[in-house]
This record gives C-alpha cells, sequence and structure tokens, in this order.
C-alpha cells in the first residue's frame, strides 16, 4: 500500500525510480521522495501510444494488391458486368495468395504484370502468375481488366495458358499444385493504358474473389541499368549470415547492380544482413509463402521443401518468373544464380566487360541474336580445399577466398549451367535457363570457359552426380581467378560484418596489407 488516506509513504532514495509525472505543477521527469495521490493520479506508464497502422501501409506489406484499396474514400466503382471486388471479398490464402475456384479446380494467384515488350504477340498483355492443382486447362477463362476512372472492367479472354514446367521432370499429375503463367490481351482500345489491376473469372461478368495490382516497372529517365540478380525462395536456418556477407560483396564487385531474394524462412542474423544492403539500395528482400495447402510454420517450411522435393522445384519456378517480370524493363541482364554460385569473369575484370566482349549489341540498347549467355558450370567442393593450406592472410571464414581448389574437368556443357538472360526476349524461366522465349525457339551462346564460368562452393556434388563426385574429387586444379578482387573483397566484408557487429577485432581495416 502506497498510502492510506491523505496519509503520504516515505520511500528512500534508493527505492524511488524516475517517474513522469503529467500534471501542471511537474514540467519535467523527477525522483520524488514523496508521492502524494494527486501525483500518483497523473502517472503515465510507458505503453505503445503510437497511432494504429494505415490501411494504405497494410496494403503495401501484401504487395500484389492494388495501391487503390490503402485510399479511405475510394471511388465508387459500379458496375453491370462485374463490380470492382471489396478488400474484404477477396479470397487470401497464405499472406500472399489470392484464391480463384473455377470448374475444373483452383488457382492460386500470385501476382499480375503489363508486357508490351516489342516481341510480345498479338499485343500488349496481361500476364498472371499462379499455381494451380490441374495438369491441363481447357476451360474458357476472363480477365477483368481495371483502369483508373472506369467503373465497368474491360474484359479479355486468358488465350494462353503457359505451363512453367516438364512433364518427364515428375509431378505431372491432377492434385499438385502446378506453375502456370496466364496471358490476356488487351483490347485494341485499351492497348496503350496500363490497367491498375486485374480479376481472374470463369464467367465474362462474374464477381470475382480475387483482384492483382498489375506491374509495370519502368526505369527512371528511361536508362536501364546492367544486372540485376533473382535468388530464389530461400530457407536457410543455419546461420550462413557471414558467407553471405561474402557473397554479395563479391557480386557488386563484379559490377550487379541489384539483387533481389525471396524469403520463406531465414535465420534472423541474415534477415539482420539482407535489411543492411537493403537500406544501402542494393538489395531487395521479399517475403514468400508456399500456395495452397503447403505449411508456412515456420521451421516446418524447409523440412517441408527437403523432403518434397519436386514440390520445392515446381515452387522455385514462380519467384524466378516473377523476379525476372518486376524487373524486365529495368535490367539489360537478368542473372538467376544460388548464394553458393559465382559467375566468374577470368579474362576481364568484371560483368559489364564480359557482356560487352559477348554481346556488344544488347549493351548499346540494341538488338542481339541469342537469348541467353550460359556459363558452365564446375565445382569447388570443401574437400577439394581441404589437401591444401589455408591462406594465412584471410580470415578463415571468408569461404570463397580460402577456396582456391576445384575440380579440372566442368560438368557435361548444358547441365547446371547459370545465364545472362536477356529479358527483352525469354517468356519464362527455369533455375538454369529459359522455358520459353519471344520468339519460337530459344537461341544461346556458351561463353568459352577459358573466358568465364560458373564456380559453384559446394560440400558435396548435387545428388545427380554422386557416382561422378569421385572423380572430380581427385582431379582438381588450383584455380585463383577471384584473387583479382582480393583487397576490396576482404575490406568491403570487413567492413559489412563490423558494422553490423558480428566482427568483435577493432582493427583499423584500412591498414590491411595485400
Amino acid at each position: 500500500m502506497l498510502f492510506s488516506g491523505d496519509k503520504q509513504l516515505l520511500l528512500s532514495k534508493e527505492q524511488v525510480p524516475r517517474l513522469m509525472i503529467f500534471h501542471p505543477d511537474y514540467r519535467t521527469s523527477v525522483r520524488p521522495s514523496r508521492i502524494s495521490p494527486r501525483a500518483l493520479f497523473y502517472l503515465r506508464a510507458s505503453v505503445d501510444n503510437r497511432t494504429r497502422e494505415q490501411v494504405r501501409d497494410i496494403v503495401a506489406r501484401a504487395y500484389n494488391l492494388p495501391p487503390l484499396y490503402g485510399i479511405k474514400k475510394r471511388p465508387h466503382l459500379a458496375s453491370k458486368c462485374g463490380t470492382y471486388p471489396s478488400l474484404f471479398n477477396l479470397s487470401f490464402n497464405n499472406i500472399y495468395w489470392q484464391v480463384f475456384h473455377f470448374s475444373q479446380g483452383t488457382f492460386y494467384l500470385y501476382s499480375a504484370f503489363f508486357d508490351n515488350r516489342t516481341l510480345t504477340r498479338p499485343g500488349p498483355s496481361v500476364r498472371i502468375l499462379g499455381m494451380v492443382n490441374r495438369i491441363k486447362l481447357d476451360v474458357s477463362t476472363y480477365c477483368q481488366l481495371w483502369y483508373r476512372g472506369e467503373g465497368t472492367p474491360v474484359v479479355a479472354k486468358v488465350v494462353e495458358y503457359r505451363y512453367l514446367w516438364v512433364r518427364e521432370w515428375g509431378n505431372y499429375r491432377n492434385g499438385i499444385l502446378q506453375p502456370y503463367l496466364l496471358q490476356c490481351v488487351i483490347p485494341e482500345s485499351h492497348r496503350q493504358r496500363v490497367p491498375q489491376s486485374v480479376s481472374l473469372v470463369e464467367g465474362r461478368c462474374d464477381q470475382s474473389t480475387n483482384n492483382l495490382q498489375v506491374v509495370h516497372n519502368l526505369p527512371p529517365k528511361g536508362q536501364k541499368q546492367n544486372f540485376a540478380i533473382c535468388v530464389k525462395g530461400m530457407t536457410f536456418s543455419d546461420d550462413v549470415s557471414v558467407r553471405l556477407v561474402e557473397w554479395l560483396e563479391l557480386q557488386f564487385l563484379l559490377g550487379v547492380d541489384k539483387v533481389f531474394l525471396y524469403n520463406f524462412e531465414i535465420h534472423p542474423n541474415i534477415t539482420k544482413v539482407l535489411k543492411f544492403y537493403e537500406s544501402q539500395g542494393k538489395v531487395v528482400l521479399k517475403s514468400l509463402t508456399l500456395a495452397g495447402e503447403q505449411p508456412i510454420i515456420r521451421g516446418l517450411v524447409e523440412l517441408y521443401l527437403n523432403t518434397k522435393v519436386m514440390h520445392k522445384l515446381q515452387q522455385e519456378v514462380i519467384p524466378y518468373n516473377d523476379c525476372l517480370y518486376r524487373n524486365m524493363n529495368l535490367y539489360k541482364f537478368i542473372v538467376l544464380i544460388d548464394t553458393d554460385e559465382v559467375i566468374m569473369p577470368r579474362t576481364v575484370p568484371g560483368w559489364k566487360e564480359l557482356l560487352k566482349q559477348m554481346a556488344p549489341q544488347v549493351m548499346m540498347g540494341e538488338g542481339h541474336p541469342y537469348a541467353s549467355y550460359y556459363a558452365r558450370n564446375v565445382y569447388f567442393l570443401d574437400s577439394m580445399q581441404d589437401k591444401h593450406r589455408w591462406a594465412m592472410d584471410v580470415p578463415r571464414f571468408m569461404h570463397m577466398l580460402q577456396h582456391l581448389y576445384r575440380a579440372a574437368n566442368y560438368t557435361a556443357p548444358t547441365s547446371y549451367v547459370k545465364a545472362f538472360h536477356d529479358p527483352q526476349r525469354v517468356l519464362t524461366l527455369h533455375n538454369h535457363f529459359p522455358l520459353s522465349c519471344l520468339t519460337p525457339d530459344c537461341p544461346y551462346f556458351r561463353i568459352p570457359t577459358e573466358v568465364a564460368h560458373l564456380q559453384h562452393y559446394r560440400r558435396e556434388c548435387v545428388s545427380e552426380l554422386l557416382d561422378l563426385c569421385p572423380y572430380y574429387r581427385s582431379h582438381t586444379v588450383e584455380d585463383d581467378d577471384i584473387l583479382k578482387f582480393k583487397k576490396p573483397l576482404l575490406l568491403g566484408t570487413l567492413h559489412t560484418l563490423r558494422h553490423l557487429g558480428f566482427l568483435q577485432e577493432r582493427w583499423n581495416l584500412t591498414q590491411i596489407e595485400g
């Protein structure tokens, strides 16, 4: 009991905390020795008194929703042919997916894009990326295209269901979610306008339960940047943050403008790393979930995907193509690689010089004959370095700078390659190559291995090559091409690790020799 009646409780100096008393007689925080009942009345607890999050911020966080939902006084959009769906009439699934039930099955819709590339046929289109629990689709569906200021949707039939998988790879059966890209050609009357959003329906004038923002990103001042990297949905429960810093620093030294990554579930330290680079404008990190009835529980997602490998590979196609379409007008080349891979130039300093050598036309903004430029895969396995001494002038934790021995032989010419893709020519992408292009075929150029190759840092060969792995391990050569980046890579990595609090030594890093 602090007081009884008008009696005040006397407290020692050690017992009395500093209190914020909001009263006309008290202007600042004090450490009172006597607390009157009147002062207690004005005492405030330290609670979160911030205003509640605005709807527009919530809508922006669910990045595939039209921004129109974030406007308080949204224009009334009435129509005899479908009405603009209310935010709370949308059918959501696992946060980032919207659901469309139709007569043959269920679509889980992820993102939508305006595509007016020169080679797009038969003309400007809206493309919708999603998954469906059917392997073949012979149903008529329609896009309701919503334009600013128009109450009635512009209706366009879905003219193509593009399958983003190969039957022979497996999981080719109904009931398993299959990746698809849908195309609706914009009618002539609206061909030069970008719709704000799109709803997928089975009947032309059906009331929709989905509404995706139509993305159409353009470069500021019309100037494209050179290179963007797309990284698949990550599931890293282990802390690989230090290796990730080294990998990112090397990509930027090679000339990468921005890295786009998708996050299923990652270690908190990895999040810390990526948020740091995101604050510098070098990284974009998007959260991602599995569609349908697949798990989204933290910890379970990684176990599930490691068990259901084909499901994992089919799911990967979604972020790859989402990244392609978000950036197709922003960059000259899109590169899909993992965080244990590096396309290493061997005769020139970086990617820009490499592509000027391989594709001078596209680097100058002109046409060229190839959709993709393949870099051949070669393994830098952990055990290959174990036979040799470590570099004593490089921290042991800098994995790539410490691994300078690789297999003498490359994997097969078209196996496990990674590529520079021209986004003005490719239609859909797989991890290693285009699944389809805007031309009848997908012509590619094989970069000579003496010019550049894909350095793949792994503990072991991929499962399909385990029989060959002893051969790769027993025939090795030293490859120190990475050492041309040694000092800037070392300094960049250490500076970042220190900034993030991962490096405790207080050395003057500018005095590092080498």
